[in-house]
């Protein structure tokens, strides 16, 4: 496996940034989908019978892997990027809807009260009121999950859904370890990349995410 091939960069890189595709839709999709969603499994909100099918649904999503979500949409789709997609887009979504739903949940309820006094009907109140007061969560939460999935993307490629898993899988096969190399040490310093410009974004826009020693 030492030294690594520079041979094969370009055709890393390219993998790589397929796979980071994958992450960032994949992402955007599920999130799309868990925010509205997401408040319907509110108890405080809707009636019990319409939240616990909610959550039920949410429970079966967020319990199958991504892994196995992708096999099935490799199956449906066929191999390459778009099976990967949906599947990070489908654990997301499953994802950040519990996450959500909880935050939202969590609102003061004094603040709930008061704008119920107007008779505001459910929307007004979600776009008011719980939003804005779970804002925090909402953006460290869908930060968290593209760091989480740039890493899953990268393993669904062995299950041929596309990306720089590919690409490394079939390294594997011909025997080019000296080649793995480069596209391991590729997908070390994305994920490493990631995770800096993550805590960036959250020391910017999230108030309080690091608390100065006394």
């Amino acid at each position: 496996m030492v030294p690594p091939n520079p041979e094969v960069a370009a055709e890393a890189a390219t993998a790589l940034a397929e796979t980071i595709q994958i992450a960032f839709v994949g992402t955007v999709l599920g999130f799309v989908f868990a925010l509205p969603f997401s408040a319907l499994a509110m108890r405080n909100i809707f009636p019990q019978i319409l939240t616990t099918v909610v959550r039920a649904f949410f429970g079966f999503v967020r319990t199958i892997p991504v892994l196995f979500w992708a096999v099935f949409f490799v199956i449906a789709v066929g191999l390459g990027p778009l099976a990967g997609t949906l599947a990070i887009a489908v654990y997301t979504f499953g994802y950040l809807s519990k996450i959500y739903y909880e935050a939202f949940e969590a609102t003061d309820p004094e603040i709930l009260d008061a704008i119920r006094v107007t008779k505001a009907p459910r929307i007004l109140i979600l776009r008011h009121a719980i939003i804005p007061e779970s804002m925090n969560t909402i953006i460290s939460q869908l930060l968290f999950m593209f760091e989480y999935n740039i890493r899953s993307s990268t393993v669904l490629g062995f299950v041929g859904a596309g990306g720089i898993g590919l690409l490394m899988i079939s390294y594997i096969e011909s025997l080019q370890y000296s080649s793995l190399t480069t596209a391991l040490l590729f997908t070390l310093l994305t994920v490493v990349a990631i995770d800096l410009l993550s805590g960036y974004l959250r020391k910017q826009f999230i108030p309080g995410f690091i608390q100065k020693p006394k």
